[in-house]
């Protein structure tokens, strides 16, 4: 799918589910990866993860675009457009878009490098950079931590 394809869908989807045009631009984002699309506040166009143009995230890419195009209405609007304002989420609800971008594999999981350990109740951590074991305790048992493996660097 292009950008002319994408454009038409997102104008077809605006009259469709809210009934007003969609006057502004739709782009691809060849960047994003922990997204499905992004609305811009100042100049009102909408960004849209090349990701999820593939045909078998047809589904997801609509969901993503309903998403979109409710924060483009409500803040045309001058209503709630952020994910905490009730107006939102029931927007969102009634046209039945994706509160979240689902994980298509896309995120970069980094290792863990340290490991550690609760000495009391014996609770686990994993941290990709090291903690103040002088600072921090456990979460469970406020109890003392212990560093019990690090990573060695290659």
């Amino acid at each position: 799918m292009n950008e002319q394809e994408l454009q038409e869908l997102v104008e077809l989807l605006s009259i469709k589910y809210f009934g007003r045009k969609f006057k502004h631009q739709v782009k691809i984002n060849r960047r994003m990866t922990t997204t499905g699309g992004r609305y811009h506040l100042n100049d009102h166009h909408l960004e849209i993860n090349r990701h999820f143009l593939a045909p078998q995230y047809k589904h997801e890419l609509v969901g993503i675009i309903k998403h979109e195009l409710v924060h483009y209405h409500l803040h045309l609007a001058k209503l709630g457009y952020r994910h905490s304002d009730w107006e939102f989420k029931t927007v969102l609800k009634q046209v039945g878009g994706l509160r979240y971008a689902p994980d298509i594999g896309l995120r970069r999981h980094q290792p863990v490098s340290y490991l550690y350990q609760c000495e009391f109740c014996k609770q686990k951590y994993a941290r990709v950079r090291p903690i103040n074991i002088a600072k921090y305790g456990c979460s469970k048992c406020r109890g003392h931590l212990k560093l019990i493996k690090m990573r060695s660097k290659k």
